[in-house]
């Protein structure tokens, strides 16, 4: 019987380590996806994890190693809040990378807080269809965190919307923070052709170990919805998170 892990998961010394490899992955397949198609479509993930990794895109000698003006940027969530709260994600993402970038902004598509949640969930979800014209809506790079329950973009456990079957944008109300989002449904994330999740810190040891080795229970765990349909799903971890996996 072989012990090799289900999951691909690279444990690094330090988050700092991770958000390096991690930058030169996206530089990677930001390289492959313009000479394959003549552009590089990403979508970015909010929370404090990213931060270190959005900070070294931002400058030298990162920053010159990606063509900016051929790459399109989304998100796979959002909060329900207004664009200039630091809680947004497409804020963050902005004040951190973008601002310090030479991209259009019409190669940004954000998740429009002005409209009421199902509304921007429709609008978002009519954008990517659009942007994607009549190929399947496939992002070349999706990037994730984990919540310490479980969760992954803003797909909650224990919402209606982890059981939605279609490839869309939905808006969900999350209980314990008495608050509105918007998120990717788990098919339209697991189009994608490279998924990489972003896990950082012991107090993610607990649940990521739970992700990766329990039985699939989506309802508690959330995370393990994302299995791509024909692409690679990649976890990075910081030694702290990874301490209570065996490898």
């Amino acid at each position: 019987m072989s012990n090799t892990p289900k999951y691909n998961l690279k444990i690094f010394p330090t988050a700092d380590d991770l958000s390096i490899s991690a930058a030169e992955l996206i530089i990677a397949i930001a390289h492959d996806a313009i000479t394959a198609r003549g552009r590089f479509t990403i979508s970015l993930s909010g929370g404090q994890t990213p931060e270190k990794l959005y900070s070294l895109l931002a400058k030298p000698p990162w920053r010159e190693q990606i063509e900016w003006l051929k790459t399109f940027i989304f998100w796979g969530d959002e909060r329900y809040v207004r664009f200039d709260d630091s809680h947004n994600n497409a804020h963050q993402a902005k004040s951190i990378l973008l601002d310090n970038l030479a991209i259009p902004a019409s190669n940004t598509y954000l998740i429009n807080v002005n409209l009421q949640p199902n509304q921007a969930a429709m609008e978002y979800e009519k954008e990517i269809k659009t942007f994607f014209k009549n190929e399947p809506p496939r992002f070349d790079l999706v990037l994730l965190g984990l919540g310490e329950n479980g969760h992954t973009a803003s797909l909650f456990p224990g919402i209606t919307v982890l059981a939605e079957q279609l490839e869309g944008v939905r808006d969900v109300y999350v209980d314990e923070e008495k608050m509105f989002r918007i998120t990717m449904t788990a098919p339209l994330i697991n189009l994608a052709r490279h998924i990489l999740f972003l896990v950082t810190g012991s107090n993610k040891s607990e649940i990521l170990k739970n992700i990766l080795t329990s039985s699939f229970q989506p309802d508690h765990y959330p995370a393990q919805l994302i299995k791509p349909s024909d692409g690679e799903l990649l976890w990075f971890a910081d030694k702290e998170a990874a301490e209570l996996i065996s490898i």
